[in-house]
């Protein structure tokens, strides 16, 4: 959390049509500097404006432009900036980025209410480290299921893959076993989370594992990659099916 004095405000400029991997470059960053745990950002959407090409963009019931300007901004410390700065500047392709220094008069305050906590394609060879995330179906992580926001964390901080499994059957340290029925569907089935990166980058993503599992188990196993390709075109995010045994990246 911020705390009063010195600090700097990054102002990012995109056009709202751009894309990373198939989504939105501005949702795409917003996902990193959560992840990352800054302290906050806005997205703000512009109704006119042109940039590097010189031709004007505007919104009316006539034309609807996707390619109104986007801001984004967030105040941290400046040694946080420069920490995110590089990969910042990748994921903003040929948006613009802007650093002022600022001051924080007053930091903002948490809610006593319970708050709501790719990335260049790289090929993996040879040597690997896998990551198996075990925890329930019913587990959350402030607003969403914990499942969902360990594969959100991920993407955000440029781990190759992941893949979710739902166990049929099943039990853990309460010695409860929970299996699926047609007639009695369980909201507690048992979930894993299977990734395989570099031993450098699982181990640099399990601090944030640690803060988002509360009751669980995280397993890390040597592998070796036979064979890692992925599709020559931009995959719907809206498909979250996978092929058996298949690891997304």
């Amino acid at each position: 959390m911020l705390n009063a004095g010195k600090a700097v405000k990054v102002s990012i400029y995109l056009s709202e049509g751009s894309t990373h991997h198939g989504v939105s470059t501005y949702s795409s960053i917003l996902d990193f500097l959560f992840y990352r745990g800054v302290s906050g950002a806005t997205v703000l959407k512009g109704v006119a404006g042109f940039g590097a090409d010189h031709h004007m963009h505007t919104s009316s019931t006539v034309d609807i432009s996707d390619h109104l300007p986007i801001k984004i901004e967030f105040v941290e410390t400046r040694a946080r900036v420069e920490e995110l700065l590089g990969k910042l500047e990748d994921l903003a392709g040929s948006g613009m980025i802007e650093i002022q220094e600022t001051t924080v008069a007053k930091p903002a305050q948490r809610s006593k209410a319970k708050a709501p906590v790719p990335m260049g394609h790289r090929k993996i060879e040879g040597k690997a480290r896998m990551m198996r995330i075990y925890i329930g179906e019913a587990d959350r992580w402030r607003d969403k299921p914990l499942y969902q926001a360990l594969v959100e964390a991920m993407r955000a901080n440029d781990i190759a893959g992941v893949t979710v499994y739902k166990g049929i059957l099943g039990y853990g340290a309460h010695r409860r076993v929970h299996r699926d029925k047609p007639l009695h569907l369980s909201h507690d089935s048992s979930i894993m989370l299977a990734a395989v990166d570099t031993e450098e980058k699982l181990r640099e993503f399990l601090p944030i594992v640690e803060q988002m599992v509360e009751e669980g188990l995280v397993v890390l196993s040597n592998v070796e990659i036979i064979k890692y390709s992925h599709r020559p075109i931009e995959v719907d995010l809206g498909d979250n099916s996978t092929k058996s045994g298949e690891v997304m990246a």
